[in-house]
């Protein structure tokens, strides 16, 4: 059976953000890091998302297929000039990587490792804030970020060859980063938020009276728990092919808490994709995904902590986005394969005040096999039309040869842009981290996790360093908080096929996003694709390193 929910702790006024708030500080973002009360409703301020990084230049639109696959998104030499500048500040270099001007906030940033196999650097990076001319922030360009410096775990972290940080630096007016060597690789994803908005820019000062809220915060992070807002809704049956479990949720407006799912077995991982979960509000469909995909586990059971989501080596999986609807709604699991499967499924509701700015969330898959990786291309996770926030995805890629697979560059265009507000480096940079090559090994952060690649999972740990085998099943997953990506008309997220062979790949994915009524995407249910044989064999202990037939 499922564990109980934890009950709630009680929450803190210091984690309640007014909607009448009127300032964007340090610590008010801090507190909407771990609101989830706030995720389902249009932003107010309605800030975009945008990036600096060190994109190809060459890139500059689809229409000239050589450059927009350019894949040399660093800087190794004086010949690459993937970054903005080189300013002379009193006889000294600064390579200039992001310059914005206006109000805005940090909310990620990504570092990779200059040499795989050493995460020591000498460069100096430096963070001026407001046309100051001294920094409010400089340091070691890897210590700074990857927990070890001034910023603290879990909001700064080393992931797989990479220094991730999501502590928020917000400015009034102008930010600028530079480094004192030419940038490797590098990404600094930021809110802009509109003319008029009210911002206190970050400083030392208020990083150090900040520190009690981000222990706090980061205890959250890393132990989550849902609000204690009724009973359970419990449903435990044998579900035969074809099959449909059903639990009718109370009458709103009201909203789904929690979801919890488990399985009677996971010995054979295709279950994770023929038992789909599906949930409708007000009539209308919003989730249809695959249990692995929704919960972030992929092909069979690779468990996993984030923030809003968990999957125990008991085979429970839970998920804590809160899910509004105004009148009726139901969450249900299909079993779409061949067996007899025994689940349990579980909703957490609470109440909900539905007003003009409350958002639907939708969960949607996609699978396609093959994708072919000549020529290059970019491949669509998910369109959206209408008004909205993108707040998630899990990307689940076989691989059919050692060589490494995610070159390829996430490109993101939001309400219709001429060009994409995010345009990355890499498929791993985008899930937090590096030279995937060696990097295929098990990781988890609030935000993001690698619960499986090659053969490896938590509880099968990779241990010889340097294998570079990329080959079989590979399982991304990403959640957004204070990096979630608002829409005003639409969105569509493309990743970049780039792999070092000529192949046909697997590609599936989830997407996870709110939507105000009316909004919708280009995805539609695929039971076939549920139900397709794997590409790949795997064995019950979920990912022995069986070949397929040549």
């Amino acid at each position: 059976m499922i564990q109980p929910f934890t009950s709630a702790l009680l929450i803190s006024s210091v984690i309640l953000i007014s909607e009448a708030r009127s300032e964007v500080t340090t610590t008010s973002l801090l507190n909407e890091m771990v609101d989830r009360e706030a995720l389902p409703r249009f932003p107010s301020s309605d800030f975009r998302l945008k990036q600096a990084s060190s994109y190809n230049r060459a890139s500059k639109t689809p229409d000239d297929e050589k450059g927009w696959f350019t894949n040399r998104d660093f800087n190794s030499n004086d010949r690459d000039k993937n970054f903005i500048r080189i300013d002379n500040r009193d006889g000294r270099k600064e390579w200039v990587l992001m310059d914005h001007k206006g109000a805005g906030a940090i909310v990620r940033t990504w570092m990779p490792w200059a040499n795989d196999r050493k995460p020591d650097t000498d460069t100096i990076i430096r963070i001026y804030l407001d046309g100051a001319a001294e920094p409010v922030l400089q340091g070691n360009m890897l210590s700074l970020f990857d927990g070890s410096g001034l910023i603290p775990y879990p909001f700064a972290h080393e992931s797989l060859r990479s220094a991730v940080s999501f502590f928020p630096i917000p400015y009034a007016k102008h930010c600028k980063i530079t480094t004192s060597k030419a940038p490797f690789f590098y990404q600094f994803t930021y809110r802009e938020y509109p003319q008029g908005t009210k911002v206190k820019t970050f400083s030392v000062e208020e990083f150090e009276s900040a520190q009690p809220l981000a222990k706090s915060i980061g205890e959250k992070l890393i132990a989550p728990h849902g609000p204690d807002l009724g009973g359970d809704l419990t449903l435990t049956k044998t579900l035969s092919t074809q099959e449909e479990a059903i639990i009718d949720l109370p009458a709103g407006p009201g909203s789904v808490r929690e979801i919890a799912v488990k399985l009677g077995s996971y010995q054979k991982p295709a279950i994770t994709r023929s038992v789909v979960l599906k949930m409708e509000c007000d009539g209308k469909e919003t989730i249809w995904c695959p249990i692995g995909d929704f919960f972030g586990s992929g092909i069979g059971l690779h468990p996993f902590r984030g923030f809003y989501r968990t999957v125990d080596e008991d085979g429970t999986m839970s998920c804590r986005w809160i899910m509004p609807y105004q009148k009726t709604a139901r969450i249900s699991l299909v079993n779409l394969g061949k067996d007899s499967v025994e689940a349990t499924l579980a909703a957490r509701t609470g109440d909900w005040a539905w007003d003009s700015q409350s958002m639907y969330f939708h969960a949607d898959w996609k699978r396609q096999y093959p994708v072919p990786t000549r020529p290059f291309s970019d491949w669509n996770y998910i369109t959206t039309s209408g008004q909205g926030v993108y707040v998630g995805d899990t990307l689940t890629v076989m691989n059919p040869v050692e060589r490494w697979w995610g070159e390829g560059d996430e490109k993101i265009w939001v309400d219709g842009e001429d060009f994409p507000s995010i345009f990355g480096t890499g498929t791993e940079d985008y899930y937090a981290y590096s030279w995937g090559g060696r990097s295929t090994d098990f990781y988890e952060h609030p935000f993001h996790a690698q619960p499986r690649s090659n053969e490896y999972n938590k509880l099968n740990r990779k241990t010889a360093r340097n294998e570079k085998d990329t080959s079989g099943y590979s399982t991304e997953t990403r959640t957004r908080s204070l990096d979630t990506m608002p829409f005003g008309k639409s969105l569509q997220l493309d990743m970049e096929v780039w792999s070092w062979t000529e192949c046909d790949m697997e590609f599936a994915v989830a997407t996870y996003w709110y939507g105000l009524p009316g909004t919708t995407s280009n995805v539609e249910p695929s039971p076939d694709g549920a139900t397709a044989p794997l590409t790949w064999p795997l064995s019950a202990k979920q990912g022995g390193n069986k070949k397929p037939a040549r």
